[in-house]
């Protein structure tokens, strides 16, 4: 029977990897992204899909880990100085959000019939919005470190905070509230105080000599199993005293942000973060109850529109309110619409206290789920119905008769130093770009650059090309310098053109736009660093020197012959590090794989 029962469990952990390793990539390559991709996937493996699974909740408590281990990993990159930077977001923008929409959606219960207590704590528990959604969003939309990201950032640490009271206000009000005294209540206050600041303690005098000590053993394995240990530790501490596990998570991250060990640890975690948060996400798409929704499907939709539609509403009023752009007004109040893991505990208490029945419980939490399967398909609408972002270009200069020895088109960290040496030789530079918050910035530096795209042809007049001794291409957009140098030679193919290239394949593509000089990024830099490579190991000057030198001229022949025949022309003047049988085996395979073509096209 041991055997069976191991067997099935490994059946089932099969079936979750395999649900996850499926779905998630072919939500992503449909542009759905990961996170409902693993919702979905959850849904048919779970008891109310194809029944692999018959108890979703005993798989979310394990995946609560993941939220926990994401939380740490965010804490690494908040250092104290930084979190301190944030407190006006923390406790201000946070606690206006929470507090206004708590009112806010209290009123959607109410008008729908319930009590006024009963409403406040389902419109409480939607209130704490998806840290594990959000997190994720952010992420793949690389918005993590932008100003708007880190205020989204506080927002969802005021709401874990505002969990610990929530959960003593659900208590209180229950029917069991009258029995905790006073002095059970600020018992409780006191443990989690004590629990934050033996945390802390923990974190600033024994955390960094404890991990010196475990390197110091050379054992990696140790290294994982610590930084595990510190992750569940902090979580287990402040949940037994309680307050939220991935607040202890996140402060345990937060202490350790500042130490020498921080890149090791965010190393060591990462892989277990990211298999346990989607196994968070197929456990809730698991817990969907299909039977409830179906009984109660006009309540739960009425909910569901209800309770987005005016968070949404209320997201977007708090940040007009305190001077956000629209812009990221409404990005946010997307982003957030939704309802939280945290609101399935608020539930579970409340059930506890006997607010809530055990149907009512159910329907608020497939009202939650349904809510977080809607986020990623109403941020994809948002990106789609939104239109792009149109840089506010009112105190900007735009160029207008504007005359200089040489014209530089993007002036970038290659195009600053470009300038340097011909600014010191007293040339007069005209400078565009079209990044204006760049524009901006370079004023405070002693520049004068005016805003405007390279690739029209009206901005290159009014940037005085046609008086120009010279135009220096230096955008660090391939397709844009290609376009700017077809523009360029066709309205003024006297003035010599000179471009910046990515790559080799990006220099060709603009000497047949006709630039009359080309030259890669990276080339002399990598060149000056091989020179003090070959010095390091020992060579003297004078033939690492010659070294480089000869491979500066035999670059250059190979070059002239891709020019001439193709990327590929000059693959016999590289010198690589493969064997001559590997080579003999690489031909022998491109040359099978050419014949099986031709074969197939025969066919």
């Amino acid at each position: 029977m041991a055997v069976e029962a191991n067997g099935n469990d490994l059946a089932q952990v099969v079936v979750l990897l395999a649900a996850g390793v499926v779905a998630a990539p072919i939500f992503k390559r449909i542009g759905l992204g990961s996170v409902l991709g693993y919702l979905a996937a959850g849904l048919v493996i779970g008891p109310y899909g194809l029944g692999f699974f018959s108890d979703s909740q005993a798989i979310l408590h394990i995946a609560e880990l993941g939220v926990v281990m994401f939380l740490f990993i965010i804490g690494l990159e908040m250092q104290p100085s930084r979190l301190w930077s944030m407190r006006q977001d923390i406790f201000g923008l946070g606690a206006l959000q929470v507090l206004v929409c708590m009112g806010g959606l209290t009123l959607v219960g109410v008008s729908l019939g319930f009590p006024v207590i009963m409403s406040f704590v389902a419109g409480t528990g939607f209130v704490l919005t998806s840290t594990a959604i959000v997190m994720q969003m952010l992420q793949e939309r690389n918005s993590m470190s932008s100003l708007k990201g880190q205020r989204i950032i506080a927002i969802l640490l005021f709401e874990d905070l505002a969990i610990v009271p929530l959960l003593a206000l659900v208590a209180f009000l229950g029917s069991g509230g009258e029995h905790v005294t006073a002095s059970e209540r600020w018992l409780s206050i006191g443990i989690a105080l004590a629990a934050v600041g033996a945390l802390i303690l923990a974190g600033r005098y024994l955390l960094n000599p404890f991990f010196r000590l475990l390197a110091a053993s050379g054992a990696r394995e140790v290294m994982t199993a610590a930084a595990l240990l510190v992750v569940l530790g902090s979580a287990l501490l402040m949940q037994v005293s309680g307050l939220s596990m991935a607040m202890g998570a996140f402060l345990a991250g937060v202490l350790l942000s500042e130490s020498s060990f921080r890149h090791q640890l965010e190393a060591d975690i990462e892989p277990f973060r990211g298999i346990l948060l989607g196994l968070f996400f197929l456990g809730v798409g698991m817990a969907i109850d299909l039977a409830v929704i179906a009984s109660n499907w006009q309540l739960v939709v009425v909910s569901v529109a209800g309770y987005m539609l005016l968070k949404a509403f209320l997201i977007y009023g708090v940040a007009r309110a305190l001077g956000t752009t629209r812009r990221e007004s409404l990005e946010r109040a997307v982003l957030m619409a939704q309802g939280g893991e945290f609101a399935f505990v608020l539930y579970s208490a409340a059930v506890s206290a006997g607010i809530l029945d055990r149907e009512a419980n159910a329907i608020l939490t497939a009202t939650i789920i349904i809510s977080m399967v809607l986020t990623p398909l109403m941020v994809i609408l948002h990106d789609r119905l939104v239109p792009a972002a149109v840089p506010n270009t009112d105190d900007l200069d735009m160029p207008e008769n504007v005359e200089g020895s040489i014209l530089l088109i993007g002036f970038g960290r290659f195009g600053q130093i470009v300038s340097q040496p011909l600014l010191a030789r007293g040339y007069t530079l005209s400078l565009i770009d079209k990044d204006a918050d760049f524009v901006r910035d370079a004023a405070e530096f002693g520049f004068k650059v005016y805003y405007g795209d390279g690739s029209r042809a009206e901005i290159l007049h009014a940037a005085g090309a046609s008086t120009a001794r010279a135009v220096l291409i230096c955008v660090d957009d391939k397709e844009a310098a290609v376009r700017i140098a077809e523009i360029v030679k066709h309205e003024f193919p006297l003035v010599p053109v000179l471009a910046r290239a990515y790559d080799r394949g990006h220099a060709i593509d603009l000497l047949k736009a006709g630039v009359d000089y080309q030259i890669r990024e990276t080339l002399e830099s990598a060149l000056n660093f091989s020179e003090e490579v070959l010095g390091a190991m020992g060579e003297e000057r004078e033939d690492a020197a010659r070294l480089v030198e000869e491979f500066r001229d035999r670059d250059e022949e190979r070059f002239a012959m891709e020019v001439v025949g193709g990327i590929y022309a000059g693959r016999s003047l590289i010198r690589g590090n493969a064997q001559p049988a590997d080579l003999v085996a690489a031909r022998t395979a491109r040359e099978r794989a050419e014949r099986e073509k031709a074969e197939a096209a025969e066919e």
